[in-house]
């Protein structure tokens, strides 16, 4: 084991601000400020947020407000969306927030995109979208690009100021025919570790065409990573999350993480325990030489120039020197 991590241009972060048991909502999102300053001083390249709408357990909410506040609070790493969900939103409004970001904070800012629609029939109608709006996506990700471009014609004479000229990186989330539509805009792409991940990516790598976004295809793999000082310690780390995702999945709804032991301690049910192992799969946890040789095959299996690590725990501590470790690994 060669302790060093593959060599991929870049590591970074998405953190959906979730919140801990016995924390509210707004120390969630004031320690994703925290962790994104952490991040930066880490090397990372860069810092994504999300959207998730009526999840209890989950303070990211508004994207692009979150973003203005980590982009605000750190001066060199990239900050972004892990994504806009489209279907949710007007792509003007969107073109509009994204131009405000990138006017203030220029080279900094990413926008990466989703095609994901409200978790329930009830947050959908409270967002005014239907699960119908996901197949429009190719089309409001089209109309959005062109409001950069200043060649959207869906609307004659609309302009998203002061979106018109500027060119955040944008990516899209390689979710359904993402991979596809990545493709044909000429847009870098981000997918999950995943069993159908290779062919997804082979598909758009061979689809590709060259656009004023990008010249050549480009992959970020995202994926739950964590370094310990053993393989239990690390693996330890991701039970938190990986327990509130089985709840969710049989209660409809994301409890706050709790800690490891408390987890490990519950009397599960069969389903339940099935659910947690079904969280877990495709997670990569180890001391550093492990870590290292199994980012050595999900960089070979991807082709990925850079990995999204996505990794989160109860302790904040705890979470924090795995990324430490980790970094230590992209640096060599």
């Amino acid at each position: 084991m060669s302790g060093v991590a593959p060599e991929v241009t870049r590591y970074s972060i998405l953190d959906r601000s979730l919140v801990r048991a016995g924390q509210d909502p707004a120390r969630a999102l004031r320690e994703t400020v925290r962790f994104a300053r952490q991040a930066e001083q880490l090397g990372y390249h860069r810092f994504w947020v999300s959207e998730h709408h009526s999840v209890p357990g989950v303070a990211g909410s508004a994207p692009t407000v979150l973003a203005a506040a980590v982009a605000a609070a750190t001066s060199r790493i990239r900050v972004g969306t892990g994504g806009v969900m489209l279907p949710n939103h007007q792509p003007v409004v969107v073109a509009e927030q994204f131009g405000v970001l990138e006017s203030l904070y220029p080279g900094r800012i990413d926008m990466g995109l989703g095609r994901s629609v409200g978790f329930t029939g009830g947050i959908r109608k409270a967002l005014g979208h239907g699960l119908a709006d996901a197949d429009d996506f190719g089309d409001r990700l089209e109309e959005l690009l062109g409001y950069f471009t200043g060649k959207q014609q869906v609307h004659p004479g609309v302009h998203a100021l002061p979106a018109e000229g500027l060119r955040p990186e944008v990516f899209v989330l390689a979710m359904g025919s993402g991979a596809d539509l990545a493709a044909e805009h000429g847009l870098p792409m981000v997918i999950g570790n995943g069993p159908r991940m290779p062919e997804a990516v082979a598909r758009y790598r061979a689809a590709f065409r060259p656009s004023e976004w990008a010249a050549a295809p480009y992959v970020m793999v995202a994926a739950n990573v964590a370094v310990g000082e053993s393989a239990a310690a690390a693996s330890y780390l991701q039970v938190p999350e990986a327990w509130s995702t089985a709840v969710s999945r049989t209660r409809g709804a994301f409890p706050p993480l709790s800690p490891a032991a408390e987890i490990l301690a519950m009397e599960m049910t069969e389903r339940e325990r099935d659910l947690l192992a079904e969280a877990r799969a495709g997670q990569i946890h180890g001391a550093a030489g492990e870590v290292a040789l199994a980012l050595d095959e999900l960089v070979e299996r991807s082709g990925a120039e850079e990995v999204l690590v996505t990794m989160n725990t109860f302790d904040l501590e705890e979470r924090l020197d795995s990324y430490r470790r980790l970094a230590r690994l992209a640096r060599g």
